[in-house]
C-alpha cells in the first residue's frame, strides 16, 4: 500500500540532500541596492504515528489551502495540496460545457471555477466565437452561473477574497463577483498588429497582497490592482532577434517574497520585483517556456521546450541543475522534497529537489499542459490518452486511472484536489472523480440568496423573499 511506502521517502530524499546548499533569498526593494541573505531550510519529516499518516509540515511560504484558488493551488505553484486524497475514481457527476476545457478548476468555498469555450474541433475558424465562466456546485456539478467573453478561455482562473479573476483570448483581463458572476472590472491588454479579436491570453492569473500579476501573448507581465483592475506597472519580454512575436507568455507567474517569476517564449525565465516590475535577472534556457514556474524554499523549478527540467537560485538565477526529458510543457509540482512533472515524451518524472537525480518515472502516454496535482502521498495528473492518473507519490507505481473519452482526447486542464474529490476539465466536459463517501455538503453561496443553516432557508434582501432548501442540493427549492 502506498501510504506505507511513504515512510521511505525521509531516508531516499536525506541520502540525495546530505550536501545541499541553502539558496539565498531576495529581501524587497530597489534592485540594485539589494542585500541577499541567508535562510535555513525548514524540513520537518512526515511522522508515521499508529499506521496514521500525519502530514508534513512546511515553511508558510509553501503550505496550501484547504481550497484550490488559482493554478496549481497557490501562488508559489507548489502544486500541494492538502486533506484527503482521491483513492477511487468514482465518477461523482460530470457537467457538460459547450466545447473544449483548457483551463483548470479553482474550488473555492465548494464552488468549482472554470473557463471553457464552444469551440470543439481543431477545424474551423481561427478564433471560436464564445468563451464561458462557470461556477458549479462541487457535490453536484450543478450550474450556479456563467458568463461569456468572447473568445476561448486557456486561463485558469483564481478566486481570491470574493473575486474571480481571468484572461481570455479577446485580450481581456477580467474580474466578475464569486457569488452572482456580475462582471466587476476588466483590462484590455496591448493589440498585436495583424491578429484579429486582440492578443490571446493563456496565461492565469496570480493574486497576491491586492495585485494581480498575468502574462499575454503582446510579450508583456502585466500588475494590475485587483480590486478595479487599475494599472500598477507592465515589463515586456524580450524577442527573440529576427523573430517577430517570438515573445509571447503562455506561463503563469509565481509570486513569492515579493519577487514575480515567470517563463516566455523568448526562452527565458524572469525574476521581476513586484512591486515595480524591475527586472532582477533573467536566465536563458534553449526552447520555448510554456510551464510556469514553481518556486519553493529559494529554487525555481520550470521546463522548457528544449527537453529539460531546470532548478534555479531564486535569488540570482544560477543553475542549480538540469534534468533531461522531452519538451516540457507541464508545469512542475514540488512536494517533501520530490520535484513531479509530466513530459512531451510520455513520462511523468519525480525528481530530487537538491539533486535533479531520478526517483522514478512512469509511462503514461505524451503529457501536454497537465500538471501534477499532489495531495496526501498521491499525484494526479491528465494525459493525452484521454486518461486522468492517480500514481504513488513514493514509487510511481498506478493507483488507478479513469478514462474521460471513447477515443483519444488530450486533456490538457489540470486538476485541482480538494476534500478527497478530483475536479479536472476535458473536451466537453468537468469531472468530479473521487468517493461518495468523502463529499460532505456545506452550503454553497448562491447568486441570490443567503444560506440560513438553522431555518434551513435561503433570504434573498433584493425581493424580501424566502426560499426553503428542500432535497440538500443546495438550492433554493420552495419560493414563499
Amino acid at each position: 500500500m502506498f501510504w506505507e511506502s511513504l515512510r521511505k521517502i525521509p531516508n531516499k530524499i536525506k541520502e540525495e540532500t546530505a550536501n545541499l546548499k541553502v539558496p539565498q533569498v531576495i529581501p524587497i526593494g530597489h534592485h540594485s541596492h539589494r542585500k541577499a541573505i541567508s535562510a535555513a531550510a525548514i524540513c520537518v519529516l512526515t511522522i508515521v504515528v499508529f499506521g496514521a499518516v500525519v502530514s508534513a509540515i512546511v515553511s508558510s511560504k509553501t503550505m496550501a489551502n484547504a481550497d484550490w484558488a488559482m493554478f496549481h493551488a497557490d501562488p508559489s505553484h507548489s502544486g500541494a495540496g492538502t486533506g484527503n486524497p482521491a483513492l477511487t475514481p468514482t465518477l461523482l457527476w460530470n457537467y457538460t460545457t459547450g466545447g473544449w476545457v483548457f483551463s483548470s478548476p479553482a474550488v473555492v468555498n465548494s464552488v468549482v471555477y472554470v473557463g471553457s469555450s464552444n469551440y470543439k474541433g481543431i477545424e474551423g475558424p481561427r478564433f471560436p466565437n464564445v468563451g464561458n465562466l462557470c461556477a458549479l456546485n462541487a457535490y453536484t456539478g450543478a450550474k450556479l452561473w456563467d458568463k461569456t467573453t468572447g473568445v476561448l478561455m486557456y486561463s485558469s482562473p483564481a478566486v481570491v477574497n470574493g473575486t474571480v479573476y481571468i484572461g481570455s483570448w479577446d485580450g481581456n483581463i477580467y474580474a466578475f463577483n464569486a457569488t452572482n458572476g456580475n462582471q466587476i472590472w476588466n483590462y484590455t491588454t496591448t493589440r498585436i498588429p495583424g491578429i484579429d479579436s486582440s492578443n490571446p491570453i493563456y496565461s492565469s492569473p496570480t493574486v497576491v497582497n491586492g495585485v494581480l500579476y498575468i502574462g499575454s501573448a503582446d510579450g508583456n507581465v502585466y500588475a494590475l490592482n485587483a480590486a478595479d483592475g487599475a494599472y500598477i506597472w507592465n515589463y515586456t519580454t524580450a524577442e527573440i532577434p529576427g523573430i517577430s512575436g517570438s515573445n509571447y507568455i503562455y506561463s503563469s507567474p509565481a509570486v513569492v517574497n515579493g519577487v514575480v517569476y515567470i517563463g516566455s517564449d523568448d526562452h527565458r525565465v524572469y525574476a521581476l520585483n513586484a512591486a515595480n516590475g524591475i527586472q532582477l535577472w533573467n536566465y536563458s534556457t534553449g526552447g520555448d517556456i510554456y510551464s510556469s514556474p514553481a518556486v519553493v524554499n529559494g529554487i525555481v523549478y520550470i521546463g522548457s521546450f528544449d527537453g529539460n527540467v531546470y532548478a534555479l537560485n531564486a535569488a540570482s538565477g544560477n543553475q542549480l541543475w538540469n534534468y533531461t526529458t522531452g519538451g516540457v510543457w507541464s508545469s512542475p509540482a514540488v512536494v517533501d522534497g520530490v520535484v513531479y512533472i509530466g513530459s512531451s515524451d510520455g513520462n511523468v518524472y519525480a525528481l530530487n529537489a537538491a539533486s535533479g537525480n531520478q526517483l522514478w518515472k512512469y509511462a503514461m502516454g505524451e503529457v501536454g499542459w497537465s500538471s501534477p496535482a499532489v495531495v496526501d502521498g498521491v499525484v494526479y495528473i491528465g494525459s493525452w490518452d484521454s486518461n486522468v492518473y492517480a500514481l504513488d507519490a513514493y514509487s510511481g507505481a498506478k493507483l488507478w486511472n479513469y478514462t474521460t473519452a471513447t477515443s483519444n482526447v488530450q486533456l490538457e486542464s489540470s486538476p485541482a484536489v480538494v476534500n478527497g474529490v478530483v475536479y479536472i476539465g476535458s473536451h466537453g466536459n468537468v469531472y468530479a472523480l473521487g468517493s461518495s463517501s468523502t463529499i460532505t455538503p456545506t452550503a454553497i453561496p448562491n447568486a441570490n440568496f443567503n444560506f440560513h443553516p438553522n431555518s434551513n432557508t435561503y433570504f434573498n434582501s433584493d425581493s424580501y423573499t424566502y426560499a426553503s432548501e428542500i432535497d440538500n442540493d443546495f438550492e433554493p427549492d420552495s419560493f414563499t
